[in-house]
């Protein structure tokens, strides 16, 4: 039976599948960036809980990641539309199903990373924060 961190990771995965980019969890950037973009998510950081004693509760603010990849001419245009298909599909269901008590995204440092001989790429690390509570820290 999964844990509660790696089903709301794995509703979070589903979620960003829905889009039109290719979504990855925990791969490799690949050699070419798809035309529609390139989401790459990572489990990231679940940081230190705070802790209820009665019933005992871990309370976490999960940091994941997502990187978001464009390639092309009109890369800026695509990044924005990408971003803002990540922001919709997260306040769809703030929840993920039930699955946690409240998902949330930070904005994004946007870099243009040039590449030789190719189309240059806009890339950025967008922050996923993620509130559950859990019973075991390894449960």
């Amino acid at each position: 039976m999964p844990t509660p961190r790696e089903t709301i990771l794995a509703a979070l995965h589903a979620r960003l599948l829905a889009l039109p980019a290719i979504a990855l969890r925990g791969e490799v950037l690949p050699e070419r960036v798809p035309a529609e973009g390139l989401l790459i998510l990572r489990d990231g950081e679940p940081g230190e809980p705070d802790v209820t004693l009665s019933p005992l509760a871990y309370h976490y603010q999960h940091r994941a990641e997502i990187e978001a990849v464009v390639q092309g001419a009109a890369r800026d245009a695509a990044f924005d539309t990408l971003s803002a298909s990540i922001g919709a599909a997260l306040s769809a269901d703030r929840t993920l199903g039930g699955r946690c008590d409240w998902v949330e995204a930070e904005a994004p440092r946007p870099v243009d990373l040039p590449i030789e001989g190719a189309a240059s790429l806009k890339a950025a690390v967008i922050p996923i924060i993620l509130h559950y509570s859990t019973a075991d820290p390894l449960a």
